[in-house]
């Protein structure tokens, strides 16, 4: 299983921007998918997940109304857009993948198997 993350950047604040994490080597389709972030000096934070069909998604109180993930399993993506982004949304991004459904341990790290490299996003004020 690899994941490959991309899209991050700097950006203003109030700007936007989407991240993208295309899968190889498994059924992506059969797994759920999650994004998760982490600043210097901080506990990876959930931000969002999607289930197998894209018929439900999660996200994190501090992201929520603001970010969309969604899937295009033709692709073997996942993506994060990012909206009215913040100083503090400043972190290098994850996406993460596991072939349990959404509602098993979807918020924490340990939800999740496969790991991809992360990519920084850096908001500046």
């Amino acid at each position: 299983v690899q994941l490959q993350a991309s899209g991050g950047g700097l950006v203003q604040a109030g700007g936007s921007l989407r991240l993208s994490c295309t899968a190889s080597g498994y059924s992506f389709s059969s797994y759920k998918m999650g994004w998760f972030r982490q600043a210097p000096g901080t506990e990876r934070e959930f931000v969002a997940a999607i289930g197998w069909s894209d018929s439900r998604t999660l996200y994190g109180d501090s992201v929520k109304g603001r970010f969309t993930i969604s899937r295009d399993n033709a692709k073997n993506t996942v993506y994060l857009q990012m909206n009215s982004l913040r100083p503090e949304d400043t972190a290098v991004y994850y996406c993460a993948a596991d072939d349990t459904p959404l509602s098993v341990v979807v918020r924490t790290t340990t939800g999740y198997a496969h790991w991809g490299q992360g990519t920084l996003v850096t908001v500046s004020s």
